[in-house]
C-alpha cells in the first residue's frame, strides 16, 4: 500500500518522493570528494616514501646497503652514521656557513623587496611600471648564464672560496622575487590608512613601521620561508664559487663524505636528515604566517 500524510485539513497526501536530479547531484559530490581524496594521498604517499627510505638508510651500515641494496628494507638499524656525522671535524663549518648565507640572504633580499615594494605599491613614483619591470626581469635570468662571469668578477675581487659570493648572489636575485610579492600584496592594502597616519602627522618611514609592516606579517612570514628554504637547500652556487670546506655549505658537503672503498650512503643520508632540521624548524616557527600568506587574498572579507 502507498503511504499517504495527511495534510493540513487532514486529506491524504502523496509522500514526496526523491528528486533524481537532487540525489544525481549528491552522487557527484560524493564522486568528486572521493576523487580528491584519492589524489592527495596519492601524493602524500608519493612524497613520503623517498624521505621514509632516506630516514630508514641513516640507521642502515654500509655494509648492509651494499650486500642488500640502497631500497631494501633491514632489521639492523643502528646510530653510527649520525655519530659519524657529528664526530666530522668539518660538520660544524658545514652547518655554520650554511646558517650565515640562508640568514644574511634571507634578510637582505626580504628587508629590500619590502621597502622597494612599499614604494612601488603605496608611494607610486613616475615611471614606477619601468622599475618593477626591471626587478622582474632578473626572474627570467637563468643562473647558469651568469656562473662563469660571476666567477670572474668574484676571483678578481679575492671573494672566491668565501660565504660572500652566495651571499651576494642570493641576496640580488631574492630582491627581485621579494619585490614583486611585497609591491602585490602592498597593493591591496587600503590608502585610507596610510591617510590617516598621515594626518595624526606620522613621517613615511613612521607609517611603513607601525602600521603596513604589522600588516604584511603574513606575506613577510611567507615570503622569509620559502627564501630560507631556498637559500639553504641551494647547492649550485657553493659547489662553483668554492674550494675548501672552510666555505663549503652543507648541501656540498654531503657530496663529500665517501667512505673507505665508494660511497659512504648511510652517513650521506644520516647528514641530509640533519640538514633538514632547520628548514623545518623555520617552517614551524613561520607556520600561522606561512599558511596566512599563502592564503590571504583566497577568500574575499
Amino acid at each position: 500500500m502507498r503511504a499517504r500524510v495527511l495534510g493540513s485539513r487532514g486529506t491524504p497526501r502523496p509522500a514526496a518522493t526523491p528528486d533524481p536530479l537532487a540525489r544525481r547531484e549528491i552522487g557527484g559530490r560524493s564522486g568528486a570528494g572521493t576523487a580528491y581524496s584519492l589524489f592527495w594521498i596519492v601524493a602524500a604517499i608519493t612524497f613520503l616514501v623517498p624521505a621514509l627510505a632516506v630516514f630508514h638508510t641513516a640507521l642502515r651500515t654500509d655494509t648492509d646497503i651494499a650486500r642488500n641494496g640502497v631500497w631494501s628494507v633491514s632489521a639492523l638499524l643502528t646510530l653510527d652514521n649520525y655519530t659519524q656525522a657529528f664526530a666530522t671535524p668539518t660538520m660544524g663549518t658545514f652547518l655554520r656557513n650554511s646558517l650565515i648565507v640562508a640568514v644574511l640572504a634571507t634578510l637582505i633580499s626580504v628587508a629590500m623587496g619590502t621597502l622597494t615594494g612599499f614604494v612601488l605599491g603605496k608611494l607610486r613614483p613616475r615611471g614606477g611600471g619601468l622599475i618593477l619591470l626591471y626587478f622582474v626581469a632578473a626572474l627570467f635570468v637563468p643562473p647558469q648564464i651568469l656562473l662563469i662571469p660571476l666567477f670572474q668578477l668574484f676571483n678578481t675581487l679575492g671573494l672566491y672560496d668565501t660565504v660572500w659570493p652566495m651571499v651576494i648572489v642570493h641576496a640580488a636575485y631574492g630582491v627581485s622575487l621579494c619585490t614583486l610579492v611585497m609591491r602585490n600584496f602592498f597593493s591591496h592594502v587600503p590608502d585610507e590608512l596610510l591617510e590617516a597616519a598621515v594626518i595624526d602627522g606620522a613621517s613615511v618611514p613612521r607609517t611603513l613601521a607601525s602600521v603596513v609592516l604589522p600588516l604584511s606579517r603574513p606575506a613577510l612570514g611567507a615570503l622569509a620561508t620559502l627564501q630560507f628554504t631556498f637559500i639553504w637547500n641551494d647547492f649550485l652556487y657553493p659547489l662553483i664559487f668554492t674550494r675548501s670546506a672552510d666555505a663549503q655549505t652543507i648541501m656540498v658537503g654531503i657530496i663529500n663524505l665517501q667512505g673507505q672503498y665508494g660511497t659512504a650512503y648511510g652517513a650521506q643520508a644520516a647528514v641530509s636528515v640533519i640538514a633538514s632540521v632547520p628548514t623545518v624548524l623555520v617552517f614551524l616557527v613561520f607556520q600561522k604566517q606561512f599558511i596566512a600568506g599563502l592564503t590571504a587574498g583566497s577568500v574575499k572579507g
